[in-house]
């Protein structure tokens, strides 16, 4: 089986970018990430990126006549360098529809809320106003919409009554990096299969209750 290709789009510190770094260095995930392209000339991922000796590329989509040509440009340099699979690594702009097309099913992200629920931004603050008593992540495959993909893998953790934003996102963070490495390695083993809207995971997931059902309390 050849080796699984990776492309990622980060806006930010890239906290999952590192995460799936640490995951093939460690040999849990057999990939390799051969670009990283960002929107921001300032985001911390592309000192991750530099430390890892990966190609940084930074594209502004103020340079581009239109969000179309940016997605297009976006999805040409990704064609070139062979890449199977892109992944959102905090990448904060909703992805357009050139490289939704070139890259059907072959793009997934990461959101901080139990999908469908708290789309958008700021989903950790948006539970915790609304209530619930359980959050958690989701990793999914994108699509046109605002995390509207098929989904592959959610992780629940409990949301406490006096919680702050701050304390429920760091106990879902450490859930995103465990959950994200693991979406990656079912697609990089060809155990996916998106049916309508579902996906359908062949075989067993290893460590699937822990990964699902967390002892992370406080």
């Amino acid at each position: 089986m050849e080796t699984l290709s990776i492309g990622v789009l980060a806006s930010g510190r890239g906290s999952n970018f590192q995460a799936i770094i640490d995951a093939i260095d460690s040999g849990y995930l057999k990939a390799h990430i051969v670009l990283l392209i960002t929107d921001n000339p300032n985001a911390y991922a592309i000192e991750r990126a530099q430390k890892h000796a990966i190609e940084t590329l930074i594209l502004t989509p103020k340079l581009f006549a239109s969000r179309n040509d940016y997605f297009k440009k976006i999805a040409e340099e990704l064609k070139v360098r062979e890449v199977g699979l892109v992944i959102l690594a905090g990448f904060m702009r909703v992805v357009g529809k050139p490289l939704v097309d070139a890259y059907r099913y072959r793009i997934m992200n990461i959101h901080p809320a139990l999908l469908p629920s708290f789309p958008g931004l700021h989903g950790q603050s948006q539970a915790l106003e609304y209530g619930v008593k359980i959050s958690g992540c989701t990793v999914h495959f994108v699509d046109e919409g605002v995390d509207t993909g098929p989904i592959i893998i959610q992780a629940a953790v409990p949301a406490f009554f006096d919680d702050t934003e701050d304390a429920l996102s760091e106990r879902i963070l450490r859930l995103e990096h465990r959950i994200f490495p693991e979406a990656i390695r079912l697609f990089a083993e060809n155990r996916l299969e998106v049916v309508g809207r579902k996906v359908n995971i062949y075989g067993e997931i290893r460590e699937i209750s822990a990964l699902l059902n967390p002892r992370i309390t406080t």
